[in-house]
């Protein structure tokens, strides 16, 4: 069950930079898209491009967090990972922190640290609703989700 991680995790970007979780909230909001570090969770990259796309320029900062290594990142989300925000988590620090049984998943932390909400496998209903209450708190305007091409619901993949 989804829960206020610990403070302390540390979140490390694809490009070497770790920090603690608190410092990555000091000023921002976590909007994290979490993938598997499987090549099947590339049909979610698309979801959390069009989040990051339209969230990007509010009070929080959209993200990709792939459960994997370098590799397994860059097998999963490509060039994105050259675009966006990601981050790393090989050994599930994160993954357990946050309590995620399923993933794909959207996370939503607040600046204090706490868990906003979060949406476990791809439930394009539950994803709207964190979404749309990201996008209230952040006064901004929210993606379409579900939108056409996306993939069918899915119960996803143990975390």
């Amino acid at each position: 069950m989804a829960q206020d991680p610990d403070p302390t995790v540390e979140l490390t970007t694809a490009r070497g930079v770790t920090r603690t979780l608190d410092d990555w909230t000091t000023s921002f909001h976590l909007a994290l898209t979490v993938l598997p570090g499987r090549p099947e969770a590339a049909s979610y990259v698309r979801i959390g491009r069009r989040i990051a796309d339209v969230l990007g320029g509010s009070d929080s900062r959209p993200a990709f967090l792939v459960v994997g290594n370098e590799r397994a990142a860059r097998r999963v989300l490509g060039s994105t990972m050259d675009e966006y925000l990601c981050f790393l988590d090989p050994e599930g620090a994160f993954v357990k922190a946050v309590g995620l049984a399923k993933l794909p998943a959207f996370v939503h932390i607040r600046l204090d640290g706490s868990l906003a909400s979060a949406a476990e496998g791809w439930d394009p209903n539950a994803w709207d609703d964190a979404v749309e209450r990201l996008a209230k708190e952040m006064a901004w305007s929210r993606p379409l989700i579900p939108a056409p091409g996306d993939p069918p619901p899915f119960a996803g993949w143990n975390a």
